[in-house]
């Protein structure tokens, strides 16, 4: 069963997806369902070729359904509730079970980056498909059950609701001042400069001024660019080159492999927001310290104000020396 509720109190959907229970956890050792199809195995797995460089699959166990079944419940006018419409697809950055990315060329991060466009621009083709979002869980530290490279897409029939607020900010700020917010951002991180972690022509990494997470980075496209749509072959090349980068910040800080929750943000494919979506990406690592994880409770949980035990420009300091 999979449908979505609406919660009036916060105006916002909460996707109910019950068949996820039974998700693959932990697999065998011997078995990956990301992992190519061997020619004797017994059991299948996602990828029926014997080799792949990148792969796009369907999600096994989808939170949304392009032919979702009718609500368990009937809503009503207080909390509607409506199919769980949509698409969910997992990302495969390497057919190498162990890879590690920060030790990939740049040219992989520049052909993800380009499969991540393809998948956008098809997705948000799609009549219902509101907005793509494009991340990544990285480490069981977060949650991951399947340590094969990967991420994940989830194609909404709605606008998620913290990059809603985001929009409305920086459309609230494009009324008041004619820019957009998110441009007036990086071009002050830009000047400041010392929370940058590394930068090109087209894009820029920083501990933002605001991070909640002590290792917090955000990339921004230093231009006004309102999603992958509007990418050129040189923003292609230049997001690869830094979000390796980073990688290679991020696994030397502490000399193990950096967990961390990654989100795109960028335009709706309805084609709204053109004049103030711009966009970045969000990593947030939940290590404060190489032995300590940064728990979000009741602070952060129940009130929506996160406290940070580090300040920014000494963590984007630590970043840069560990490159």
């Amino acid at each position: 069963m999979t449908e979505r509720r609406w919660d009036p109190t916060l105006q916002e959907w909460v996707i109910t997806a019950t068949h996820r229970q039974e998700r693959t956890f932990k697999p065998p050792e011997d078995y990956c369902p990301f992992c190519p199809t061997a020619e004797d195995a017994e059991y299948p797995t996602a990828i029926p070729e014997p080799e792949y460089d990148m792969a796009v699959v369907e999600n096994g166990f989808p939170s949304l359904q392009p032919d979702p079944p009718e609500p368990a419940v009937e809503g009503t006018d207080l909390a509607p509730v409506e199919p769980a419409n949509g698409q969910c697809e997992v990302v495969l950055f390497t057919q190498d079970h162990d890879g590690q990315m920060s030790e990939q060329p740049v040219d992989r991060f520049v052909n993800l980056v380009q499969l991540w466009r393809d998948r956008y621009e098809t997705l948000g083709a799609v009549e219902d498909h509101e907005y793509v979002y494009i991340f990544e869980n990285k480490g069981e530290e977060v949650g991951v059950t399947l340590n094969h490279p990967h991420g994940q897409i989830y194609a909404y029939p709605f606008v998620p609701p913290k990059v809603r607020r985001e929009l409305d900010n920086s459309a609230d700020h494009h009324d008041e001042t004619g820019r957009c917010l998110f441009c007036d951002v990086i071009d002050a991180e830009r000047e400041d400069g010392r929370r940058i972690v590394a930068q090109n022509d087209s894009f820029t990494a920083v501990v933002p001024f605001h991070a909640r997470w002590t290792y917090e980075v955000h990339v921004y496209a230093n231009d006004h660019v309102p999603s992958m749509a509007d990418f050129t072959a040189q923003h292609e090349q230049d997001l690869g080159a830094v979000l390796q980068e980073l990688q290679v910040s991020y696994d030397g800080l502490f000399g193990f492999e950096m967990p961390y929750i990654m989100a795109t943000h960028q335009q709706p494919t309805t084609g709204n927001g053109e004049d103030y979506a711009h966009f970045h990406m969000e990593f947030y690592p939940p290590y404060r310290t190489e032995e300590k994880l940064k728990y979000p409770a009741g602070s952060e949980r129940g009130a929506g104000a996160y406290i940070n035990n580090k300040l920014a420009e000494e963590a984007a300091a630590d970043l840069r020396d560990a490159n």
